[in-house]
C-alpha cells in the first residue's frame, strides 16, 4: 500500500466523504499536513546544524568545494 496524505486516509470498507463533508474536512487536514512538514523541517535542520562549523578563508586559500 502506498503512503497517502491524511486527506485520503480511509479504513477498508469505510464510506468515502463526499460533498460538504470533504469540503469541511480538507482545510483541517491541510493544516495538519503543514504542521507535520514544518516539524520535520525543524528536526532535520537541527541535525544538519550540528555538523556545521564556522570557517574563515583568506584570499588565495585553496579549498575543495563539495557539490551535490
Amino acid at each position: 500500500m502506498k503512503c497517502r496524505s491524511p486527506l485520503c486516509w480511509n479504513k477498508v470498507r469505510e464510506f468515502h466523504l463526499t460533498g460538504p463533508e470533504i469540503v469541511q474536512e480538507t482545510p483541517e487536514k491541510i493544516v495538519q499536513i503543514r504542521q507535520r512538514i514544518q516539524a520535520a523541517r525543524v528536526r532535520q535542520k537541527s541535525y544538519a546544524d550540528l555538523k556545521r562549523k564556522p570557517m574563515e578563508f583568506q584570499v588565495r586559500d585553496k579549498v575543495m568545494l563539495k557539490v551535490s
